[in-house]
This record gives structure tokens, sequence and C-alpha cells, in this order.
């Protein structure tokens, strides 16, 4: 073993402990943690991968933009929804270009949307495993990166097309590179480092950021150079994370409005009012913005220090959340006394910091938070939990740390219980388990030492069972069960989250608007959706709102104001009609919950008339009409409830539409043609 495996041999506080023991748990030759990486990357890929295209199109807000990027180039850079380039989503586009560019490739269906979102996740758990082996060894890595994979939350995400998937690989490879740069104070690591982060922000705007500071903070105390080189360092490397996102932002803002699409979610038609604004410090402040906003509450729970632990949040992410802050303050603990440049000191700054501050901003912020923000936690819990069993397992000689072993095994098992205790009709057995694998850890971890090499192999079994039980349940669930809406969830329901996950109820909201079908969770009787169009259980959708031909619920049809899915359905002979148009625009419809489906059903570009709500000014009432007095949009499709919410020009464009042009009947969808202005 490596000196940077054995530290607590080595440090100068510590005491001379017994050489690494041989057998089942000793050291491993090059070829056997060869194949144990592998066969880790080969489960966590199976199950990322396995019966993907059931999602169908996911989230149809994000995969009618990718559907968009895969036919114009314009639309790839700027993140348009549409392929004629009206409005952007209100994103960052860059989680979008992998799913684009395999689109181009492969052609656009949900297999290759979905399959780049699944790379990303088998690629982080593969960092996180290198990060955590370059200080603790290869079973610390291995370990991690295993818990990473069966986060239920992290399964869901990474297939999905959400920009989550993007936004965790590259702050983990930021991670990576700091902890690269903290070996031998390595200017060119933190600048990678810089880099990396600023792309991050291109994946989902100012989020990635809660990291920033605990990466700042270990390198600040314990990079082995001076201070006035590591300020001067972390001057350059705030730089390139300027560089890294700035490039994009100053791009979209240098070029005419008119020569772009709207920035949608901006509210002022800036990239940088799409980063401070509604997706930005409004997340944090609660205030209003284009997509809606207000106070926190409705997604995930109130605010405060048991947000993360709640029935909304606990099954995504909270598995090993109580082991991590233990094992944050064990290794706090262990390595006091080192000097200030400890490389242990400074993993536990990196993922501790990570922890505590993405943890607090997710806790505390009282604009629109949703459940699955919580995968940014995930790598930090999974590093902490690997490496604070590494240490204490390395010191089991002391009684204390022995102790501290089993306690910690023993609340993991009885916090899991209490976790799929909230779903009761959910495999019974498997809580059962896990709480009896704790308590045999427990036991066996308290064998004295000299016994312990007899029952070691026993622990490390009993113990990653309770470690990775219920957590696997959950993921196994979430693989099998297909994921449609804005606001998906993981695991089974618990039956009191009241805000749901795709094709089991269709998510209530969006990005900041109210979305498809009421519900969280498994309704009795309701089926889970499979391809585009197939989704039931919720309601229909919001006023005027209906699924047409194929699922009922899921997000509401055309014409329905609701929310987003991959569970709604456009009637066949709507979706024939947009076909055969040659417009700029087949249609202008109200908001991104109609505009999206009827793209996707036909390939067609779709104006959303104020973006992913409705609220955005985009167009003016002005621009509308000249866009239909130049003939470039051939249908208006009615949301069937007035134009959308306040704060958009949709009401007024509905309004004089209705005045100007007859109403006919496509199927069940109120639809204007544009072409033929009313006597």
């Amino acid at each position: 073993m490596t000196a940077a495996t054995e530290w607590l041999d080595t440090a100068p506080t510590a005491p001379a402990e017994p050489p690494p023991a041989k057998g089942p748990l000793g050291p491993l030759p090059p070829w056997r943690r060869r194949s144990e990486l592998g066969a880790l990357l080969s489960v966590t890929a199976v199950l990322y991968l396995w019966d993907l295209g059931a999602s169908g199109w996911a989230n149809d807000f994000y995969a009618a933009a990718v559907q968009a990027g895969t036919q114009s180039w314009k639309a790839f850079f700027f993140g348009s929804f549409d392929s004629s380039n009206f409005i952007t989503v209100d994103k960052p586009p860059a989680s979008l270009w992998p799913m684009e560019l395999s689109g181009r490739i492969f052609g656009f269906n949900s297999w290759s949307m979905l399959t780049p979102q699944a790379i990303e996740g088998v690629l982080t758990v593969w960092l996180l495993y290198a990060t955590v082996r370059r200080r603790f060894g290869h079973r610390a890595g291995l370990l991690a990166g295993a818990l990473l994979s069966i986060t239920p939350v992290a399964v869901l995400m990474f297939r999905f097309n959400n920009p989550d998937a993007l936004m965790v690989l590259l702050i983990v490879l930021a991670a990576y590179c700091v902890t690269r740069a903290l070996e031998a104070a390595s200017t060119r690591w933190l600048l990678v480092a810089g880099l990396v982060l600023g792309l991050s922000f291109l994946a989902k705007g100012l989020q990635p950021f809660t990291v920033l500071p605990a990466l700042a903070i270990a390198y600040l105390v314990a990079a082995p150079t001076s201070w006035k080189r590591r300020v001067a360092q972390l001057l350059g490397a705030g730089a390139a994370i300027v560089v890294g996102a700035g490039w994009w932002v100053l791009a979209v803002d240098l070029t005419p409005a008119g020569d772009r699409p709207y920035i949608g979610g901006s509210g002022n038609n800036s990239a940088l009012g799409l980063a401070f604004g509604y997706n930005g410090l409004s997340r944090l402040s609660g205030g209003e913005g284009p997509g809606g906003g207000g106070a926190g509450g409705g997604f995930d729970g109130t605010t405060g220090i048991g947000r993360m632990f709640n029935d909304l949040n606990g099954g995504q992410i909270a598995w090993l959340l109580p082991t991590a802050l233990v094992a944050l303050v064990a290794l706090a603990y262990l390595s006091r006394r080192a000097p200030l440049t400890d490389a242990v000191r400074a993993q536990a700054i990196v993922w501790g910091g990570w922890l505590v501050l993405t943890g607090a901003v997710l806790s505390y912020a009282s604009g629109i938070i949703h459940t699955y923000y919580t995968i940014e936690l995930a790598p930090a819990i999974a590093a902490l939990v690997a490496i604070g069993t590494t240490v204490l397992w390395r010191r089991r000689h002391r009684t204390e740390a022995r102790v501290a072993l089993a306690a910690g095994v023993l609340v993991t098992g009885v916090w899991s219980y209490a976790l799929l205790d909230r779903a009761p009709t959910f495999h019974p057995w498997v809580r059962w388990t896990v709480l009896l694998a704790a308590a045999v850890a427990a036991v066996a971890l308290l064998v004295p030492l000299r016994r312990l090499a007899r029952t070691g192999l026993v622990a490390a079994i009993a113990g990653g069972l309770a470690l990775a039980g219920g957590s696997a349940a959950y993921a196994l669930d979430t693989v099998r069960t297909p994921h449609t809406g804005s606001t998906p969830t993981a695991g089974p329901s618990t039956g009191t989250s009241g805000f749901g996950g795709g094709a089991r109820g269709g998510g209530f909201g969006g990005h900041g608007g109210f979305g498809g079908g009421f519900g969280g969770g498994e309704l009795p009787g309701a089926t889970s959706g499979a391809a585009p169009g197939g989704g039931q259980g919720g309601f229909p959708g919001m006023p005027g709102g209906q699924s047409t031909s194929g699922g009922t619920g899921g997000g509401g049809g055309t014409g329905g104001g609701s929310g987003h899915g991959g569970a709604t359905s456009v009637d066949s002979d709507l979706a024939a009609v947009l076909k055969k148009t040659t417009t700029t625009w087949a249609a202008a419809t109200v908001g991104s919950q109609t505009a999206g489906p009827l793209e996707l059903a036909t390939g067609k570009a779709v104006m959303a008339i104020g973006g992913f709500s409705g609220t955005d000014a985009a167009p003016t009432l002005a621009q509308f009409e000249k866009y239909v007095g130049e003939g470039k949009i051939a249908y208006f499709i009615s949301d069937g409830g007035g134009g959308g919410a306040g704060g958009g020009t949709g009401s007024a464009i509905q309004q004089w539409v209705a005045a100007h042009y007859t109403a006919t009947t496509v199927g069940n969808t109120t639809v204007y043609d544009l072409s033929k202005a009313s006597s």
C-alpha cells in the first residue's frame, strides 16, 4: 500500500498501528483492483441503462429543446426550445449539448437522448472513485463509488434529461482537479478546476457554485506552498471560472436581440438576467420571476434543518446523511493535531464543506427547490461515509474506533428502517433485513481486535448491507419505473409526499409553474406509462386540459395549461395538420406545456408564447401581429385557460387572435388558422 493509503500510520500524531490484515480484507494485486473497478462501473452502467427508453421523452420541456438542437445549430448554441429560435429554455444550454450531439449522430429518439445522461452517471462514479482513492486507497474509492451509484436521486437523474446529470459530473471533476492540485500546489490543476466549475455554470446556472467555497477553503488551508502563492493561485482559478462560464454569456449578450432567441426565464432577455434572477438568487430568496416564484415549501417541504430528512427528500438522499455527518466529525477529531497542510484534513474540508454548505442552501432556500436538486449532495455523502469507514477501520485496534464503527452502522440501519417504513407496502422484508444486518455488523465490530480477524468478513458483509440495503432497494425501484414530467421522484411513494414523480403522478409544478397531474406516487390503479405519450396516473391537467389519443393524465394534453411530462400525447389529427405546414412556426401557443408535446409529435417548430409557463414578456402583441402578417405562423392553438399566468403577453395575444380569426376544433383542441382572418 502507498503512504497515501496508510496516512494514519505515518501521521506525526498517529500511534503505530498493525500492518494491514491479510486475506479477504488485505492488500489486493493491481489486476484485482482493476477488475473490481471494472465490475463497479459495469454494474453502474447496467443500472443506469436498463430499460432506459421506458421513460419516453422524460421531461418534454428539455426533450423538445434537444430535438430543436438536432435540427438547428443555432438552436444548439443558444439552447433554443424550438428549431426556429423564438425562445430558449430557462437554463444555460450545456446540459443539452451531449444529448443533441447524440441525436445528430444516432437520430433523435428516447435512447439517443437519455444514454448520454447515463454515461455521465458512470463517469461521475468513476471520478468519485478516483478522487477518494488518491488519499484513502482502492477500497475507500470503491465504496464511495458504489454508494453514489445506488443513491436513489442519482439513479433517477442519470436516467433523466434534466440538467443535473452534467452539473454533478462537472463538480465532481472539479473536486478531483482540486485534489490533484493539493498534492503539489499545482497551478495547472487548480486552473482546470476553475475552468470546469465555470462550465458547470453553463449546465445549471449558480447552483453548482455552492461547492465553490469548500474547494477554495481546502486549497487555501492545505496547499503545500506559501500563503501568498495560494492566494494568487486561487485568484487565477477565479479568473478561469469567469472564462469557463463567461464566454457563452458574453456571446449571448453581445449578439443583437433580433439575431438570437429570447432568453427564456431571464426577465430582461439577457444571459446574466437568467443567471442572477429567477434561476439564480431568486431560488434562495423566494422572489418572483418569469417562471414563477414565491416561497418554497410546496415541492420539498418547509425550510429548516429537517428539510433533507422529511418525507419528500428523505428517500431521495438521506439514507446515509446522518452517517456522513458523523464521519465528518470523526475526521475532524482525528486530524485535529495534524499539520495545517494535512492532506486528509483537506479532503474533510472538500467533502464536508460541500455537504454542509450545499445542504444548508437547499434546506433554507425559500425559493423553488425541487427534491431532485438533492443529487448535488450525493457525491459528498458517499465520499464522507467511505472515508470515515476506511479511517476508523484502520484504527480498529482502538476500542473507540470499533465503537464508532458499530454505532455508525447501527444508526444507519435504524434510520434506513425508518425511511423504508414510510412506504409500508414496499417489500416489508427489506427494512427488517437491513435492521438485522446492522445489528449483526454492530456486534461483530465490537469484538476485540485479537478476535476481529475471524469476524471481520462478517462485519464487512453485514455492514455493507446495512449501509446500502435500503438505498439499493429504492434505486432498483427507480430503475423499474418509468419517469416523466418536470418533478420526478425516486423510489416508491411514501404516501405523504404529495408532489410527485413522473409516470406515477405526472408531477405537480415545474420550473415555477403549475404542472400536470397531482399526486406524488403510485396511486391505486395507476399504471406507469412507457414510451412518449403513454403515461397514466394523475389528473388530466389544469383548466381546459385533457390528454388526447392515448394516455390519461401525466400533464394534460394539447389545449391544457398543464405541466410537462413525457406522458402527454397529441391528437393524431392535429399532428397531421401541423406536419403539413411549411411556415417558420407550425403553430403558436401559450407556454411550453402545450408547445413541447406538439414539437415532439410533429418535428416542427412551435412558438411557446411566454416561455416555460407563459410568463415571459415575449413576444409582444405587436411582434406577434408582425409574425402573423408575414405569414410565419400557420396556426394558433388555444391553451384553454385564457392565455397563461399573469406577467406575460399570452392573454392579450389570445384575445387578439380570437377577435380576428375563426376558431375551429381539431380533435379535442381549439385551433385558429392564422392564414384566414375572419370577416
